[in-house]
């Protein structure tokens, strides 16, 4: 596991505890959405660059 995964699987861990605090607080739909989106897109590139898929 190299530097930038761990940092993308950390920011995207940090990503989904903000979709779960807007969703308690009630906030729009949107944000937690683009939230989601974001989070996804950030543990799936850190899951594709760890070295185990080589």
């Amino acid at each position: 596991m190299n530097g930038l995964s761990t940092v993308l699987i950390v920011v995207g861990l940090f990503l989904v505890g903000g979709i779960i605090s807007f969703a308690k607080q009630q906030m729009p739909r949107s944000l937690i959405v683009l939230l989601s989106i974001g989070a996804s897109m950030c543990l799936v590139a850190g899951i594709l660059r760890l070295e185990v898929w080589n």
